[in-house]
């Protein structure tokens, strides 16, 4: 059994019906992105439980194996090397196991969305297209697909049609723009809906684009179910 990632929970409204799990990027810990709730402007009838999970302290090779928080090593500063894929998998199995808890606190996976920037967001985009029910979206910001080429083979039935945002920063010199856009391209290949946004910053978040990722979970969460309207 995997265990629970502790984490920051901020609900919108009591009794939450809807949960986002959002995750942290590389030396960052769940309080960075905590404070990001207000500024999603979301609906006052949605009841949402936010969660902001902290990543495991490890080595990251990168980083001259320097100890700090990261859902698994980077190993190569290239994007077909970049990433260690059995850390991502632990990564997905903590994701899922928070997923699980989740269910049993009584949200329907439907009901349920990832989030995440930078490292936080390709582990959304890897364990959310490979959950075994049905999501209501993933939020992908600042990021990349891991292991685009196996993404046909082993995403799950049940989220082959599960909406996705993207952002990325057109001067980003961490996660390159165009490691963004082969991944939407590569999604956009497989049949995914893909919403895109692009943004004239670096390795960061701006304003609109925190408000055009609130619209996306409002419509993933709201009364119509539906976050594929916009383009």
């Amino acid at each position: 059994m995997t265990d629970l990632l502790p984490a920051i929970e901020i609900e919108t409204a009591p009794n939450p019906d809807a949960t986002v799990i959002w995750m942290h990027g590389i030396g960052d810990d769940g309080r960075g992105w905590s404070e990001v709730v207000p500024s999603l402007a979301l609906p006052s009838n949605l009841a949402i439980r936010f969660l902001f999970p902290h990543a495991p302290v490890m080595p990251v090779t990168i980083n001259n194996g320097m100890q700090m928080r990261a859902w698994y090593d980077i190993r190569q500063a290239n994007l077909s090397e970049r990433a260690d894929v059995e850390g991502v998998r632990r990564s997905q199995a903590q994701i899922g196991a928070l997923l699980a808890r989740e269910t049993e606190r009584g949200i329907a996976a439907r009901r349920m969305l990832l989030a995440g920037f930078s490292q936080g967001g390709a582990i959304a985009l890897y364990a959310g297209l490979r959950y075994p029910e049905r999501l209501g979206g993933i939020v992908a910001l600042s990021t990349y697909l891991v292991a685009a080429e196996r993404i046909g083979g082993e995403a799950s039935a049940a989220n082959r049609d599960v909406p996705i945002f993207m952002a990325h920063g057109t001067h980003d010199p961490v996660v390159a723009y165009e490691w963004g856009e082969r991944s939407r391209d590569v999604l956009n290949a497989e049949g995914w809906h893909v919403e895109w946004r692009a943004y004239p910053m670096e390795h960061s978040a701006v304003i609109d684009e925190i408000v055009a990722a609130g619209a996306f979970i409002a419509r993933a969460l709201g009364g119509d179910g539906d976050a594929r309207v916009a383009k």
